[in-house]
């Protein structure tokens, strides 16, 4: 089964940590996505980009509106993305753990939510 594991953030947390603290803690980062994607079960895994430059697609009378994103409202923010093909619930918990989200930056409001996924297509490239 495959998995959509969203990686979550304060951007109030976030901003308020010291900005050695902040080196600290994304230096940490590349070896425990590297465990991770080592696992083999990794099929995408992703940061997203600052949210000043998302944009929002949404109905609007038969057409689409774009409009300045995100559109959810929140305290917390999507900051990066995976997808895990675990054998498992257990396998997926155990994998998305590794991630940074998961395992690091309590102080930033990082977390990870895991979300199993009806349906998957790989795309070709």
């Amino acid at each position: 089964m495959k998995y959509l594991g969203l990686a979550y953030f304060t951007p109030e947390k976030f901003a308020a940590m010291a900005p050695v603290d902040v080196k600290t803690l994304v230096n940490q980062c590349p070896p425990l996505d590297e465990r991770m994607r080592a696992t083999g079960k990794v099929l995408v895994s992703a940061s997203l980009a600052d949210t000043k430059s998302w944009v929002t697609l949404l109905p609007d009378r038969g057409r689409t509106r774009v409009s300045d994103g995100p559109y959810t409202e929140s305290k917390e923010v999507v900051g990066g993305l995976f997808i895990i093909d675990a054998d498992s619930r257990d396998e997926a918990i155990r994998i998305a753990s590794m991630h940074p989200a998961a395992s690091l930056g309590e102080k930033g409001g990082w977390a990870v939510e895991l979300i199993p996924m009806d349906f998957f297509l790989a795309s070709r490239e």
